[in-house]
């Protein structure tokens, strides 16, 4: 089966053409989801330690309270009524 016609030359060469560009295209498309994936993950790592972060500081906030709470008692300073929430 020996392709003489030009035209068919020219149709195979399009049709070639046409299916390394897909093969291509899917290439990208796998390698930008493989950099969203670690971006993903990095953004996560980020989450968590800001979480543990945040805990840490509640943790402390509630520490200080009581101590100042434990101060106020041992001076008998009445403690100042906390802002109303709407």
């Amino acid at each position: 089966m020996a392709i003489s016609d030009p035209l068919e030359v020219v149709i195979l060469a399009i049709i070639v053409g046409t299916l390394a560009a897909i093969v291509y295209s899917l290439r990208v498309l796998v390698i930008m989801e493989r950099r969203v994936a670690r971006m993903d993950l990095n953004i996560e790592r980020i989450t968590r330690k800001i979480a543990r972060e945040e805990m840490k500081i509640e943790d402390e906030e509630a520490k200080l309270l009581s101590e100042q709470r434990l101060i106020e008692k041992k001076l008998g300073i009445k403690p100042k009524a906390g802002k109303k929430k709407k």
